[in-house]
């Protein structure tokens, strides 16, 4: 038997560099450097263990909705492991919200073949957490998200979701989609040999018209929510000196107090 699994990741901003807006209030990204999301690096380990773990043939694709340098994410993802990765690109793209990039990702799943779709919690610049939901729903497949551990056997895909005051073990018949949070195992770093097998293997370049997707479907035109406006975060102030001559302690416990600390 063989097992399809697609890796839904994301390149995202880097959270140490200087993010801001541009003009048009969506993320600039040409002002900041690019990886791939932390969060989508545990999703990619889980495919790779399942694939490890498997009596199946297993086959990993990675899958990604960006700009040109999006592939860079890709590449990180195949140096991991995966076998082969697509890039949905296109101009038309940008300013998509959730519910658009959902529709993209949907479509390019069904037209890649797939058993069991994995993604992040969440990406580490929108954090809303929400598009491994909505691919189950355009999908049509059952959901098993926020997940801590990963198994697949028999045709169904099982794991353990750990709330506040307990874990849960939950299942569904495959196809399916999982999401896994940064409790799932840490991520391989990938190897020298890794990386350099990377750059033969297999990416595939879409755009919407490979989709069957119109321009208005997605990007700021088709986006559900939209920013109205932004304002930058203030520099941070000089801090309060306390000299301690003797009352720094009362010093600070007022200060803490006026604060509304203590």
């Amino acid at each position: 038997m063989s097992l399809r699994i697609v890796v839904t990741v994301k390149y995202v901003p880097d959270a140490t560099g200087d993010r801001h807006f541009a003009d048009d209030l969506t993320v600039d990204r040409d002002d900041v450097d690019g990886l791939l999301s932390e969060l989508d690096e545990y999703a990619v380990e889980q495919a790779l263990q399942i694939s490890e773990n498997s009596d199946d043939d297993v086959e990993i694709t990675v899958l990604t909705v960006g700009p040109e340098d999006a592939k860079d994410a890709l590449r990180k993802a195949l140096s991991m492991g995966a076998d082969k990765a697509i890039h949905v690109e296109d101009d038309d793209l940008h300013g998509s919200d959730a519910i658009g990039t959902s529709l993209v990702l949907a479509r390019a799943i069904e037209k890649a073949g797939y058993d069991l779709v994995i993604s992040g919690m969440a990406s580490t610049d929108g954090v809303m957490g929400v598009v491994p939901a909505l691919l189950a729903e355009r999908l049509g497949v059952p959901q098993v998200t926020l997940l801590s551990e990963v198994a697949v056997a028999d045709g169904t895909v099982s794991g353990r979701r750990d709330g506040d005051a307990a874990s849960e073990q939950l299942q569904a018949s495959l196809p399916a989609v999982v999401s896994v949070t940064d409790q799932s195992g840490e991520a391989r770093y990938p190897s020298f040999k890794g990386i350099m097998a990377a750059k033969k293997k297999p990416v595939a370049s879409w755009d919407l018209s490979d989709l069957d997707l119109e321009a208005d479907e997605v990007g700021l035109e088709g986006a559900y929510t939209v920013v109205e406006d932004a304002t930058e975060r203030p520099a941070r102030s000089a801090g309060t000196i306390v000299k301690d001559e003797g009352e720094g302690g009362k010093q600070l416990a007022a200060f803490l107090a006026s604060q509304k600390f203590i």
